[in-house]
Protein backbone atom coordinates (compact mmCIF):
# COMPACT_ATOMS: atom_id res chain seq x y z
CA UNK A 1 0.00 0.00 0.00
CA UNK A 2 1.32 3.73 -0.85
CA UNK A 3 -0.63 6.51 0.81
CA UNK A 4 0.03 9.54 -1.19
CA UNK A 5 -1.72 12.12 0.40
CA UNK A 6 -5.46 12.38 0.22
CA UNK A 7 -4.91 8.80 -2.75
CA UNK A 8 -3.45 5.50 -1.90
CA UNK A 9 -2.49 2.58 -3.93
CA UNK A 10 -2.56 -1.33 -3.74
CA UNK A 11 0.03 -1.53 -5.62
CA UNK A 12 -1.28 -4.87 -6.98
CA UNK A 13 -0.38 -3.72 -10.66
CA UNK A 14 2.45 -1.36 -11.81
CA UNK A 15 1.56 2.95 -11.58
CA UNK A 16 1.96 4.63 -14.42
CA UNK A 17 3.94 8.12 -13.54
CA UNK A 18 3.21 10.69 -16.58
CA UNK A 19 6.02 13.22 -16.59
CA UNK A 20 5.58 17.21 -17.16
CA UNK A 21 8.51 19.32 -17.46
CA UNK A 22 8.45 22.81 -17.30
CA UNK A 23 11.85 23.39 -17.79
CA UNK A 24 13.47 25.14 -20.78
CA UNK A 25 16.46 22.80 -21.02
CA UNK A 26 14.65 19.39 -20.45
CA UNK A 27 16.81 16.12 -22.14
CA UNK A 28 13.83 14.40 -23.77
CA UNK A 29 12.76 18.10 -25.49
CA UNK A 30 9.51 18.25 -24.10
CA UNK A 31 10.43 21.11 -21.21
CA UNK A 32 6.70 24.07 -21.31
CA UNK A 33 8.68 26.63 -19.01
CA UNK A 34 7.23 29.98 -18.85
CA UNK A 35 4.32 28.13 -21.12
CA UNK A 36 1.52 27.02 -18.11
CA UNK A 37 -1.22 26.83 -20.54
CA UNK A 38 1.22 24.61 -22.17
CA UNK A 39 1.95 22.86 -19.63
CA UNK A 40 -1.72 22.22 -17.99
CA UNK A 41 -2.93 21.06 -21.48
CA UNK A 42 0.18 18.44 -21.52
CA UNK A 43 -0.38 17.50 -17.66
CA UNK A 44 -4.40 16.67 -18.65
CA UNK A 45 -2.79 14.46 -21.54
CA UNK A 46 -1.13 12.28 -19.78
CA UNK A 47 -4.54 11.83 -17.38
CA UNK A 48 -6.36 11.17 -21.07
CA UNK A 49 -3.74 8.75 -21.84
CA UNK A 50 -4.23 7.45 -18.77
CA UNK A 51 -1.03 8.50 -15.91
CA UNK A 52 -2.49 6.83 -12.58
CA UNK A 53 0.09 10.19 -11.14
CA UNK A 54 1.87 13.09 -12.36
CA UNK A 55 5.42 14.29 -11.76
CA UNK A 56 6.36 17.74 -12.13
CA UNK A 57 9.77 19.34 -12.39
CA UNK A 58 10.35 23.03 -13.03
CA UNK A 59 13.92 22.66 -12.51
CA UNK A 60 16.17 20.12 -15.20
CA UNK A 61 18.21 17.94 -13.05
CA UNK A 62 19.63 16.21 -16.47
CA UNK A 63 23.42 15.61 -16.65
CA UNK A 64 25.39 18.90 -16.51
CA UNK A 65 22.41 21.17 -15.66
CA UNK A 66 22.73 24.37 -13.99
CA UNK A 67 20.37 25.04 -11.08
CA UNK A 68 17.84 27.47 -11.04
CA UNK A 69 16.83 30.04 -8.29
CA UNK A 70 14.30 29.47 -6.02
CA UNK A 71 11.83 31.86 -6.67
CA UNK A 72 11.97 31.07 -11.01
CA UNK A 73 11.38 27.08 -9.62
CA UNK A 74 8.16 28.02 -7.71
CA UNK A 75 7.33 30.89 -10.41
CA UNK A 76 7.24 27.89 -12.97
CA UNK A 77 5.60 25.34 -10.71
CA UNK A 78 3.05 27.12 -8.72
CA UNK A 79 0.50 28.36 -11.91
CA UNK A 80 0.43 24.65 -13.32
CA UNK A 81 0.05 22.64 -9.71
CA UNK A 82 -2.85 25.39 -8.58
CA UNK A 83 -4.66 24.54 -11.92
CA UNK A 84 -4.24 20.72 -11.54
CA UNK A 85 -5.52 20.42 -7.57
CA UNK A 86 -8.87 18.86 -8.60
CA UNK A 87 -7.42 16.83 -11.64
CA UNK A 88 -8.11 13.46 -9.99
CA UNK A 89 -4.79 12.25 -9.81
CA UNK A 90 -1.99 12.46 -7.07
CA UNK A 91 0.62 15.04 -8.65
CA UNK A 92 4.30 14.80 -7.54
CA UNK A 93 6.69 17.27 -7.89
CA UNK A 94 9.94 16.87 -8.69
CA UNK A 95 12.28 19.16 -6.52
CA UNK A 96 15.21 18.87 -4.12
CA UNK A 97 14.75 22.55 -2.37
CA UNK A 98 12.78 22.63 1.33
CA UNK A 99 11.27 25.80 0.38
CA UNK A 100 9.67 24.39 -3.47
CA UNK A 101 8.57 21.63 -1.00
CA UNK A 102 6.72 23.07 1.50
CA UNK A 103 5.15 25.15 -1.33
CA UNK A 104 4.15 22.80 -3.11
CA UNK A 105 2.34 20.73 -0.27
CA UNK A 106 0.68 23.91 0.46
CA UNK A 107 -0.89 23.85 -2.85
CA UNK A 108 -1.88 19.95 -2.37
CA UNK A 109 0.73 17.74 -4.23
CA UNK A 110 0.84 14.44 -2.69
CA UNK A 111 4.21 13.73 -3.21
CA UNK A 112 8.09 14.77 -2.93
CA UNK A 113 10.21 13.19 -5.74
CA UNK A 114 13.82 14.72 -4.07
CA UNK A 115 16.94 13.00 -6.22
CA UNK A 116 18.44 14.26 -3.02
CA UNK A 117 16.61 11.45 -0.71
CA UNK A 118 16.20 14.38 1.17
CA UNK A 119 19.67 15.23 2.34
CA UNK A 120 19.36 18.99 2.16
CA UNK A 121 19.36 20.85 5.52
CA UNK A 122 15.72 21.31 5.78
CA UNK A 123 14.22 18.62 3.59
CA UNK A 124 13.32 15.79 6.07
CA UNK A 125 11.02 18.58 7.96
CA UNK A 126 9.46 20.17 5.38
CA UNK A 127 8.07 16.95 4.48
CA UNK A 128 7.40 14.67 7.55
CA UNK A 129 4.72 16.42 9.01
CA UNK A 130 2.81 16.26 6.07
CA UNK A 131 0.91 13.14 4.17
CA UNK A 132 2.26 13.37 0.89
CA UNK A 133 4.15 10.45 -0.54
CA UNK A 134 7.98 10.94 -0.76
CA UNK A 135 10.25 9.43 -3.08
CA UNK A 136 13.81 9.07 -2.02
CA UNK A 137 16.62 8.25 -5.30
CA UNK A 138 20.07 7.51 -5.41
CA UNK A 139 22.64 10.21 -7.31
CA UNK A 140 26.17 9.84 -7.22
CA UNK A 141 27.79 13.42 -7.24
CA UNK A 142 25.20 16.19 -8.53
CA UNK A 143 24.01 16.95 -11.96
CA UNK A 144 26.29 19.16 -13.33
CA UNK A 145 29.16 16.61 -12.98
CA UNK A 146 27.92 13.27 -12.04
CA UNK A 147 28.51 11.48 -15.44
CA UNK A 148 32.01 12.78 -15.86
CA UNK A 149 33.47 9.63 -14.12
CA UNK A 150 31.01 7.51 -12.39
CA UNK A 151 32.91 4.55 -10.19
CA UNK A 152 31.57 1.88 -8.10
CA UNK A 153 32.57 -1.39 -6.42
CA UNK A 154 29.34 -3.11 -6.06
CA UNK A 155 27.07 -0.50 -7.68
CA UNK A 156 23.96 -2.86 -6.44
CA UNK A 157 25.03 -3.43 -3.26
CA UNK A 158 26.08 0.68 -2.77
CA UNK A 159 23.51 1.73 -4.35
CA UNK A 160 21.04 -0.24 -1.91
CA UNK A 161 23.37 0.63 0.93
CA UNK A 162 22.27 4.35 0.50
CA UNK A 163 18.28 3.87 -0.01
CA UNK A 164 18.92 1.65 3.17
CA UNK A 165 20.18 4.55 4.80
CA UNK A 166 17.35 6.91 3.73
CA UNK A 167 14.96 4.78 4.56
CA UNK A 168 16.39 4.82 8.21
CA UNK A 169 16.61 8.76 8.26
CA UNK A 170 13.12 9.14 6.79
CA UNK A 171 12.09 6.97 9.30
CA UNK A 172 13.13 8.57 12.02
CA UNK A 173 12.07 11.68 10.97
CA UNK A 174 8.45 10.34 11.56
CA UNK A 175 7.93 9.12 7.93
CA UNK A 176 5.68 5.85 7.45
CA UNK A 177 6.88 3.37 5.28
CA UNK A 178 3.54 3.42 3.41
CA UNK A 179 4.78 7.10 2.37
CA UNK A 180 7.66 5.76 1.12
CA UNK A 181 9.06 4.95 -2.58
CA UNK A 182 12.91 3.91 -3.71
CA UNK A 183 14.16 4.98 -6.82
CA UNK A 184 17.82 3.14 -7.54
CA UNK A 185 18.51 6.80 -10.09
CA UNK A 186 19.04 5.33 -13.44
CA UNK A 187 21.42 7.65 -15.28
CA UNK A 188 22.11 9.29 -12.21
CA UNK A 189 26.05 8.91 -11.70
CA UNK A 190 25.76 5.51 -13.64
CA UNK A 191 27.33 4.45 -16.62
CA UNK A 192 25.89 1.95 -19.05
CA UNK A 193 27.10 -1.18 -17.24
CA UNK A 194 26.01 0.29 -14.25
CA UNK A 195 22.33 1.15 -15.22
CA UNK A 196 22.02 -2.47 -16.80
CA UNK A 197 23.27 -4.22 -13.64
CA UNK A 198 20.99 -2.06 -11.56
CA UNK A 199 17.95 -3.41 -13.43
CA UNK A 200 19.13 -6.62 -14.00
CA UNK A 201 19.63 -7.16 -9.70
CA UNK A 202 16.86 -4.78 -9.28
CA UNK A 203 14.40 -6.88 -7.03
CA UNK A 204 17.44 -7.12 -4.59
CA UNK A 205 17.87 -2.82 -4.10
CA UNK A 206 14.27 -2.74 -2.28
CA UNK A 207 14.53 -2.53 1.43
CA UNK A 208 12.17 -4.13 3.88
CA UNK A 209 9.56 -4.51 0.81
CA UNK A 210 9.30 -0.77 -0.52
CA UNK A 211 8.44 0.07 -3.93
CA UNK A 212 10.68 0.34 -6.53
CA UNK A 213 10.03 3.59 -8.84
CA UNK A 214 11.93 2.88 -12.27
CA UNK A 215 12.77 6.26 -14.11
CA UNK A 216 14.05 5.03 -17.85
CA UNK A 217 11.67 6.65 -20.49
CA UNK A 218 14.31 8.24 -23.12
CA UNK A 219 17.73 8.29 -21.14
CA UNK A 220 21.00 8.34 -22.99
CA UNK A 221 21.44 4.39 -22.22
CA UNK A 222 18.54 3.70 -24.21
CA UNK A 223 20.24 5.72 -27.35
CA UNK A 224 23.79 4.40 -26.41
CA UNK A 225 22.18 1.22 -26.65
CA UNK A 226 19.64 1.39 -29.66
CA UNK A 227 21.67 4.45 -31.45
CA UNK A 228 18.71 6.57 -31.35
CA UNK A 229 18.29 10.23 -30.88
CA UNK A 230 16.22 11.27 -27.85
CA UNK A 231 12.67 11.80 -30.05
CA UNK A 232 13.33 8.01 -31.48
CA UNK A 233 13.76 6.34 -28.10
CA UNK A 234 10.17 5.71 -27.62
CA UNK A 235 10.06 1.93 -28.30
CA UNK A 236 13.12 1.38 -26.23
CA UNK A 237 11.58 3.38 -23.18
CA UNK A 238 8.44 1.18 -23.22
CA UNK A 239 10.78 -1.93 -23.82
CA UNK A 240 12.38 -0.57 -20.77
CA UNK A 241 9.10 0.27 -18.56
CA UNK A 242 8.38 -3.44 -19.33
CA UNK A 243 11.51 -4.85 -18.06
CA UNK A 244 11.42 -2.61 -15.11
CA UNK A 245 7.98 -4.19 -14.25
CA UNK A 246 8.89 -7.51 -14.89
CA UNK A 247 11.69 -7.00 -12.18
CA UNK A 248 9.86 -5.63 -9.40
CA UNK A 249 9.11 -1.87 -9.90
CA UNK A 250 5.58 -0.62 -8.87
CA UNK A 251 5.85 2.99 -10.32
CA UNK A 252 7.05 3.74 -13.91
CA UNK A 253 8.16 7.07 -14.33
CA UNK A 254 6.96 7.49 -17.98
CA UNK A 255 7.06 10.39 -20.86
CA UNK A 256 5.03 7.92 -23.72
CA UNK A 257 1.81 7.51 -20.66
CA UNK A 258 -0.44 5.76 -23.67
CA UNK A 259 2.03 3.53 -25.05
CA UNK A 260 3.53 2.72 -22.09
CA UNK A 261 0.07 1.42 -20.82
CA UNK A 262 -0.54 -0.74 -23.67
CA UNK A 263 2.58 -2.49 -23.43
CA UNK A 264 1.63 -3.15 -19.65
CA UNK A 265 -1.95 -4.16 -20.32
CA UNK A 266 -1.22 -6.97 -22.63
CA UNK A 267 1.82 -7.92 -20.35
CA UNK A 268 -0.44 -8.09 -17.24
CA UNK A 269 -3.04 -9.92 -19.10
CA UNK A 270 -0.46 -12.81 -19.88
CA UNK A 271 0.00 -13.02 -15.64
CA UNK A 272 -3.17 -12.47 -15.14
CA UNK A 273 -3.10 -9.70 -13.17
Amino acid sequence: MLRCGRFSFSLDRPLIMGIVNLTPDSFSGDGVANDTARAIEHARRQITAGADMLDIGAESSRPGCQPVSLADELARLLPVLDALTDCGVPISVDTYKPDVMRAALASGASMINDIYALRMPGALEAVAASDCAVCLMHMQGEPLTMQQAPVYGDVVGEVRAFLEERVIAARAAGIADDRLVLDPGFGFGKTLAHNLELLRRQPELSVDGLPLLAGLSRKSMLGTMTGREVGQRMPASIAAALLAAQHGARILRVHDVAETRDALAVWQALEGM
